[in-house]
């Protein structure tokens, strides 16, 4: 039972620091223990290592790891690129080791030896698109195509000029610190594919979350599939019932059951459990961002809105609290004697910040079938293709 409970303890634990790390931030688990241990992970966790270091080998030490900081963090590098094919490989490798060997089985075919390689060869393309194509680099040639694709809505985009890059900045533009350059719809930098997220590869990021998210999923149901038939097989349910005396009922089965399997099938459960939560935490990812693409709303684009609204919103408070108050100076200088307000009037009343409503007005949201089309095929690819045919003509 020992090694049981190992498994189990390590399966939560394994989920609580992936999902700390990952979703800490999300606005659900704002004062929670998760946000307190996403803290510890990508803040705390560093600053106790810096003055270990610094305590060990002084301030060269210190030196050499914030230069080590810049270059795995502030600067492009494949660090996050190799990690990515070594747990693809890995976890494939190991899937084959263990697993192979049982299939075809009693509720799994032949087949699926081979749809299995086929569907990791097609995440990987997907991940080396995304990772190596144009993001939609601006640069002072193609800047004044950018500048009539996207107009300024004078809201969260104005007319400004990149003070790196020193050309203007089109609409829905960003210059990316860690890339050096001005990419169009910039959507956000992606550590995992060593890139940016833009216009131009918007879709093979959203095609990579969505199909190792069925890559999960299928390797799940794959896995249960094989010992689902290994309990078949080996007649598991008819030992325990016939040779043992355990009643023939799904309560008294399911505790002996998952002995037997996590006994003789330790490993594969484990990678079971581990693809069953990265689908969950990809699925999460792919909805977000499915959701911005059916909106065309960026990731930069939430974080711009989500400022703007709150500053507009304090405005409209601070306008409402001093008509408010100006109207009680008012009621107080008048010289009309009213009748005292009753206190559960008063109580239920209702406020005035109530009543604010400020509005989200995003000028490029064309329509569901327009943005997905946009996505698909972006504006500039269409310009390009215009501009050449006329020349040709």
């Amino acid at each position: 039972m020992a090694v049981q409970w190992l498994l189990v303890c390590h399966g939560l634990v394994t989920l609580l620091v992936v999902v700390s790390f990952l979703c800490g931030q999300w606005p659900i688990f704002q004062g929670t223990f998760i946000q307190r241990i996403h803290n510890f992970l990508t803040f705390g966790a560093f600053d106790y290592f810096r003055r270990f270091i610094e305590y060990v080998f002084g301030s060269r030490g210190t030196n050499a790891l914030y230069l080590a900081q810049y270059y795995c963090c502030d600067r492009p590098n494949p660090i996050l690129q190799a990690m990515y094919l070594a747990i693809v490989g890995g976890t494939y490798c190991l899937i084959v080791y263990t697993t192979f060997n049982y299939i075809p089985g009693h509720y799994i075919a032949g087949y699926h030896r081979y749809t299995s390689m086929l569907a990791v060869g097609v995440g990987i393309l997907l991940f080396l698109l995304a990772s190596f194509s144009d993001p939609g680099t601006i640069n002072s040639e193609n800047v004044s195509q950018y500048l009539s694709l996207y107009p300024y809505d004078n809201i969260i985009y104005s007319e400004k000029e990149c003070s790196t890059c020193k050309i203007l900045k089109p609409a829905r533009s960003k210059h990316c610190s860690i890339c050096d350059r001005c990419v169009a719809r910039f959507d956000h930098h992606c550590g995992w594919m060593n890139n940016c997220i833009g216009e131009k590869n918007t879709l093979y990021f959203v095609m990579f979350l969505f199909w190792h998210f069925f890559l999960c999923v299928y390797g799940t149901v794959a896995i249960g599939l094989v010992l689902a038939g290994r309990l078949k097989e080996l007649e598991v349910v008819y030992i325990l019932t016939a040779y043992y005396g355990i009643e023939n009922s799904f309560r008294s089965l399911t505790p002996h059951v998952v002995q037997w399997l996590v006994n003789s099938y330790n490993t594969q459960i484990l990678v079971m459990v581990f693809l069953a939560i990265v689908s969950l935490l990809l699925s999460g990812f792919f909805g977000y961002h499915a959701s911005l693409c059916l909106s065309n709303t960026t990731t930069n684009e939430t974080f711009k809105w989500q400022d703007y609204l709150s500053w507009q919103r304090k405005v409209e408070e601070a306008k409402a609290s001093a008509e408010a108050l100006k109207a009680s100076l008012d009621e107080l200088s008048s010289q009309e004697i009213k009748p005292p307000q009753s206190k559960w009037k008063s109580f239920f009343r209702k406020s005035h910040l109530e009543d604010i409503n400020i509005v989200k007005n995003n000028i490029y949201d064309r329509g569901f079938l327009k943005n997905l089309y946009e996505i698909i095929y972006p504006l500039s690819s269409r310009h390009s293709f215009s501009f050449s045919k006329l020349k040709n003509e």
